[in-house]
C-alpha cells in the first residue's frame, strides 16, 4: 500500500468550517497538487520562463527543453511516445481536436492524406450511455455536421457497457468509437478489448477518454490498442489549463488541424499554408509552457508511487465507501459494490439519498467537513438511464486516507434523519 501522502499535499494542512480537518472527496472533479507540482511550475517561471521553440537565447532554450522534457515524462506515464503526445488545454479540448479534425476533413480539407477521416451521410459514429459530456457532444455535433449518425451502446442496472448487441451497434458503417475507459460517475473500469476489437472489425477509429483512469491506474496505450486518447493534467495532480491528446502518429500526421496560427506551420505564403508533422501542427500560440512542466512533474511523482501501487491504494477506498453505503438504509449507491480483489472500479462512490436532494446532501457533507461533488457530473443521460437527475460523489485519489473514506460513509449516514426523513 502507499505511504500516507497527507504531508505532500500543503492544501490537505488547512482546516474547514468551524475548524473541521479537511477531508477532501472530489478529486474526479480535480486533484490536489503536491508540492513537487507546486515548485516545478513556480520554479519554472522564477528561472527559466521563456518562449518555447522560437529563439535561440539562453531562456527560450531552457524554456523549450522543460516543455519537450514534460512531453516525455507524460509520454512515459501511458506507455506513448513523446511525438504522439500533443498538449492540449484539457481532455475537452483533446476530444474536439479529433472530432473537429475529422469534421473539417469531410469537407476536403487535409487532402487525399486526410481522406481516411471523411465521414458524411450513411456514416455512423457510436458513443455510450455512459459518457461525459465532452466525450458526447462532440460526437453530437459532428454527426449534425456531417450527416453521420450517432448510435450508442446502452447501459446495463450496474452501469456497465451492455454488449449484448455490441456487432449491431457498431455495424459496418461505423466510423468512429468514442467511449470512457472508467466511468466518472459508477467508477466501472470498462474493459476495453472487445470494444477495440470490433471496432478493427469494421475499421471503424477508436477514441478513449481517459480522464479517471491514467490518474488512478497503469495505462498503456499499446495494450490499449485504441487509436486516440485524452486526458487531463488537473485530474492527475497536475495544474489546470493542460491536457494532452495521445494519437498513433501515422493519424495524427494525417489529422488537418482546426485551431491555427504560427508555430505550427511549415510554409505560409498569401495563398496557402503548409503544416508541420504532429505534434506541433496541433499546437499553435502561445504554449502553457508552466503549466506543461507541472503536468510532467505530477507524471514523475505518479510513476515514482508506481501505478499498480496508487490502484490498489485505490481499490481498497472503493470498498470501504462502496460497502459503507451498501448498508446504509434508504441510500443508493450508483454502480456496483465492487470486489476488492479485482481492480475494475475506481475509489469512488456516487449515491441517491431517498427523499434528500443530492445538494442537501452535499451540504450535510460539507458541514461535517467532507467535501464530496453534487450534481449530475456532466453526465446526463446516465443520471437518466437511473431515474435520478443528480447524485452526491465521493471520490478519492493518492492522498486519500482510510479515515477519509469512512468519514464520508459516517457523514452521509447523518443525512436522512438531519433533514426527519424515515423509511
Amino acid at each position: 500500500m502507499l505511504r500516507d501522502l497527507h504531508d505532500d499535499f500543503p492544501i490537505l494542512s488547512r482546516t474547514v468550517r468551524n475548524g473541521k480537518p479537511l477531508v477532501y472527496l472530489d478529486s474526479a472533479a480535480t486533484s490536489q497538487k503536491p508540492s513537487a507540482v507546486l515548485e516545478a511550475e513556480s520554479a519554472f517561471y522564477r528561472e527559466h520562463n521563456g518562449a518555447v521553440a522560437r529563439g535561440a537565447h539562453l531562456l527560450a532554450e531552457e524554456a523549450t527543453e522543460a516543455f519537450e522534457s514534460a512531453r516525455s515524462d507524460v509520454a512515459r506515464l501511458v506507455g506513448a511516445s513523446p511525438e504522439e503526445i500533443v498538449w492540449t488545454s484539457g481532455a475537452t479540448a483533446s476530444i474536439n481536436l479529433v472530432a473537429n479534425g475529422i469534421g473539417d476533413a469531410s469537407l476536403g480539407a487535409g487532402g487525399e492524406e486526410a481522406a481516411r477521416f471523411r465521414i458524411g451521410p450513411g456514416d455512423r459514429i457510436v458513443v455510450t450511455e455512459a459518457e461525459h459530456h465532452a466525450n458526447l457532444i462532440p460526437w453530437q455535433q459532428l454527426a449534425a455536421r456531417t450527416g453521420a449518425e450517432l448510435a450508442w451502446i446502452p447501459v446495463d442496472d450496474d452501469g456497465r457497457f451492455d454488449l449484448d448487441n455490441l456487432d449491431t451497434i457498431v455495424n459496418g458503417s461505423t466510423t468512429v468509437l468514442a467511449f470512457s475507459h472508467a466511468g466518472n460517475v459508477t467508477g466501472i473500469v470498462a474493459d476495453v478489448a472487445p470494444l477495440v476489437a470490433r471496432a478493427r472489425e469494421v475499421g471503424a477509429l477508436t477514441v478513449l477518454d481517459a480522464c479517471q483512469s491514467v490518474p488512478h491506474l497503469p495505462v498503456d496505450v499499446a495494450q490499449l490498442g485504441v487509436d486516440f486518447m485524452a486526458f487531463s493534467g488537473h485530474k492527475m495532480l497536475g495544474p489546470t489549463g493542460i491536457g494532452a491528446l495521445w494519437g498513433r502518429k501515422e493519424l495524427l500526421d494525417a489529422l488537418p488541424p482546426s485551431v491555427f496560427g504560427g508555430g505550427a506551420i511549415a510554409i505560409v505564403t498569401m495563398e496557402r499554408t503548409t503544416w508541420l508533422e504532429a505534434p506541433m501542427r496541433f499546437e499553435p500560440g502561445t504554449q502553457p509552457v508552466a503549466q506543461a512542466v507541472g503536468m510532467g512533474a505530477a507524471a514523475r511523482y505518479l510513476m515514482d508511487l508506481g501505478m499498480d501501487q496508487v490502484a490498489r491504494h485505490e481499490a481498497r477506498l472503493a470498498q470501504i465507501m462502496r460497502e459503507g453505503v451498501a448498508e446504509l438504509p434508504g441510500v443508493r449507491l450508483l454502480g456496483p459494490v465492487g470486489d476488492p480483489d479485482r481492480i475494475d472500479v475506481l475509489g469512488l462512490a456516487a449515491v441517491a439519498v431517498d427523499g434528500v436532494h443530492a445538494h442537501d446532501v452535499g451540504q450535510v457533507l460539507d458541514d461535517l467537513g467532507v467535501l464530496a461533488r453534487v450534481g449530475h457530473h456532466c453526465a446526463q443521460p446516465l443520471h437518466r438511464r437511473f431515474g435520478l437527475t443528480g447524485s452526491t460523489r465521493a471520490s478519492a485519489h493518492v492522498y486519500t486516507r482510510e479515515d477519509d473514506a469512512r468519514a464520508f460513509v459516517e457523514a452521509l449516514a447523518t443525512v436522512r434523519s438531519f433533514f426527519g426523513v424515515h423509511a
